[in-house]
């Protein structure tokens, strides 16, 4: 499956901050509820994951890649991209996390290509840094989709 196909637009938003990490976690699943791609309970899901397991969806300094197990609420794969203007700390103590990227899959095997994009992405921390400082939704859309892999 191809990025274009995991990523619309309409999933990616630029937002000024969060109250706290719980509603960040609602705020970056929303598109996916609205667009039909999860039920509410994938943010609920992720929220308590989290208070069992720790932030373990914070992959590097400054970026959290969201998800929660199929049943937990997921329709369709899909992927979607909030950064916040004022990061989001996850755990006292821990820096504050500007990138969520919500992955919704259906089952382990689907997006493996995309995840081989973002494990490119992710492993360079000057891309997050681009992606954290985007100026508009087309330039976080180009960031993601202009991947070589």
């Amino acid at each position: 499956m191809l990025m274009e196909e995991m990523l619309s637009k309409d999933n990616i938003q630029i937002i000024d901050g969060c109250a706290d990490w719980e509603q960040a976690v609602h705020v970056a699943v929303n598109p996916l509820v609205d667009g039909g791609f999860v039920t509410p309970a994938y943010a609920v899901g992720i929220i308590e994951n989290t208070h069992k397991y720790g932030p373990y969806f914070v992959l590097a300094p400054n970026l959290a890649l969201l998800h929660a197990r199929p049943e937990q609420g997921v329709i369709h794969q899909q992927l979607a991209v909030c950064v916040l203007r004022k990061g989001v700390v996850f755990k006292e103590g821990d820096d504050p996390v500007a990138v969520l990227v919500t992955l919704a899959a259906e089952n382990p095997n689907d997006h493996i290509d995309v995840m081989k994009i973002l494990a490119t992405m992710f492993s360079d921390p000057q891309k997050i840094t681009q992606i954290a400082q985007a100026q508009s939704v087309e330039e976080i859309y180009n960031l993601f989709t202009n991947v070589t892999v």
